[in-house]
């Protein structure tokens, strides 16, 4: 790549020259004033520099930008050149319309630049992501954990009682469905993007890590404010939901290069699994391809490490201000297993704490700081118990995940400056349509589904008091199914021995039913209706629901996307001002 130093003020015309095929950011980007963001171009096919004319408003970008940009006359792995300026800064609200000319063609975009309130409204944001949290997961969890009495549910969760709504429009730039990465960018930097895109324009070259970036939220929030900053999540902490606080990268799948992007920002609390990507490669179980020990980088940069519950404890008692916690190699065991059947990887990770746990740490340490904290913590298990069509376990996540927000509520409470967020990255096709009832004569386990009035109420008891149902395997629970699936075997029963996998691959590497399930009493073959190379559910389309109290929360209502939420964040934080002084 050379320096693009032409003038570019003037506009040759060519005979059948390309088009400018796409500009990051995309035609009606949102973008925080003063945020960061990189700029680029991509013509259809090969130009030059003297034939190109980028205006902004009319003017020549330049005199708007403030940058020269750098040309490259091929693209790697695309026979078409491109333009590119990183860190762009507009330090003025208001409506940028950009114009990129190369021959008789002409690309526009046009950008919603805004500004935030002077002052914040609100000293602390936690911010709640329940990966893959739909109606029916809350409809369930509440039953599960509450009850039904004649028609009335006989408690409420605390999600419930959040008292703001929006609904949540989640597509994503390259398809009406998302993943869990571009979702969660998309609430953490304010930019819609490509699905397994983090913190990135997804670009036609084909690396991943030099896509055009967008400033994350904690980048912000290291910019403009001295507030410290949690994540937290059941998951690998390099996934794609924690990740997106941080991170930069077309693949969610980088996540060694995740690890650090993390310790670059350095987030004042990270708890969770995803050990493999910290230790160097000659480290047993380690999943690095070089020699970076970033535990150790870690504990040097002033962090008190956990690996267990117990050490999570000492963490939070200790002077140190920084708390690292690192509980699993790889995604922390589901509460049921966990806590109540002691499978999945129990055995090999006998001391895990929960999410509840790692919430308390979190919000204690982070509420010493002065000027106040934003605090990701997310239920990544209840999107992957429900891609394996794992009902119960998705509804104890969800149980386990409205405890961390009650969690939220009690510290709200006592600091009324804190804004509360729930909401879920994308939803499952996933629905509650009554009972299954074993005391039903027969062997036939369809014919012990009880629907409308047949389907009465489940028997769920919580004698203990603990918010979850003292047993998953009761005599009549809920009808749980899924409205996408591979081949599999439906057992209508909840899955005692470990997680349910419920295809597997054959010769061909086509998904096949899992034979393990076949000889289940009762069980029955679903014939799948999504492609054979799928081996799970898959995500719905439907809107997510956004609940939300505190100051700020009033601007949670109707329909949004995730970009508006963030626009709430930055408003709320008063990110548009330079609250440092520098």
């Amino acid at each position: 790549m050379r320096r693009f130093l032409a003038t570019l003020a003037a506009t040759t015309f060519l005979t059948g020259a390309a088009a400018a095929a796409t500009i990051y950011p995309i035609d009606r980007a949102t973008i925080l004033v003063g945020s960061p963001f990189d700029f680029k171009v991509e013509f259809a096919g090969l130009v030059k520099p003297e034939d190109v004319k980028i205006t902004v408003n009319g003017q020549h970008y330049k005199a708007v930008f403030g940058k020269d940009m750098a040309f490259t006359e091929k693209e790697e792995k695309a026979d078409a050149s491109a333009v590119v300026a990183r860190g762009v800064i507009l330090s003025q609200p208001g409506i940028y319309t950009v114009e990129a000319t190369a021959g008789n063609e002409t690309k526009r975009v046009v950008w919603d630049v805004y500004d935030t309130a002077a002052t914040p409204k609100a000293k602390n944001i936690i911010f709640f992501l329940g990966d893959g949290l739909s109606v029916a997961h809350r409809t369930g969890a509440r039953i599960m954990s509450k009850g039904v009495t004649e028609g009335k549910a006989n408690g409420r969760l605390n999600m419930d009682m959040l008292d703001r709504m929006a609904f949540i429009g989640t597509s994503s730039v390259d398809s009406i469905a998302v993943d869990s990465a571009n979702s969660m960018s998309a609430y953490m930097t304010g930019h819609k993007t490509s699905v397994n895109a983090l913190g990135v324009y997804a670009d036609r070259t084909p690396g991943s890590l030099d896509d055009p970036r967008v400033e994350t939220i904690a980048e912000a929030l290291r910019r403009q404010t001295g507030k410290s900053i949690g994540v937290v999540a059941t998951a690998e902490i390099e996934d794609a939901t924690p990740a997106a606080v941080v991170s930069h990268t077309r693949r969610r799948a980088d996540k060694a290069d995740i690890v650090e992007m993390i310790y670059n920002v350095k987030p004042d609390v990270v708890l969770g699994g995803g050990s493999a990507y910290f230790l160097p490669q000659a480290t047993a179980g380690s999943k690095r391809k070089d020699d970076k020990d970033y535990i150790q980088l870690f504990k040097d940069a002033g962090y008190a490490l956990a690996t267990d519950k117990t050490e999570l404890a000492a963490a939070a008692d200790s002077n140190q201000p920084k708390v690292l916690g690192l509980f699993h190699t790889g995604n922390m065991d589901v509460t049921l297993d966990r806590e109540f059947l002691k499978k999945g990887t129990v055995s090999k990770f006998p001391n895990q704490p929960g999410l509840v746990e790692m919430t308390k740490v979190a919000l204690d340490r982070l509420s010493k700081n002065p000027e106040g904290f934003f605090l990701m913590v997310e239920g990544s298990s209840i999107d992957k118990m429900s891609h394996p069509l794992d009902w119960d376990r998705s509804l104890f996540e969800t149980i386990e995940f409205d405890k961390a927000i009650g969690l939220a509520r009690e510290f709200a409470a006592k600091n009324p400056d804190t804004l509360i967020i729930a909401t879920g990255d994308h939803t499952h096709g996933f629905s509650i349509i009554g009972t299954v009832d074993d005391e039903k004569p027969g062997s036939d386990m369809r014919e012990k589904v009880g629907t409308y009035d047949k389907a009465g109420f489940p028997n769920y008891k919580d004698e203990n008091g603990d918010g979850y149902p003292d047993k998953v395997n009761v005599t009549k629970r809920l009808a749980m199914f899924a409205n996408n699936f591979p081949d599999y075997y439906e057992t209508f029963r909840p899955h005692l021995d470990g997680p349910f996998v419920p295809a597997v691959q054959d010769e061909n590497k086509n998904y096949i039913p899992n034979a393990a399930y076949k000889d289940i009493p009762g069980a029955v073959l679903r014939a799948g209706n999504i492609p054979k190379d799928g081996d799970t559910g898959v995500h719905a389309v439907d809107d997510v629901v956004l609940q939300a109290q505190g100051p700020g929360s009033e601007a949670f209502k109707g329909y949004m996307e995730e970009s508006d939420v963030y626009r709430v964040l930055v408003d709320v934080f008063a990110l548009g001002k330079n609250q440092l002084g520098n």
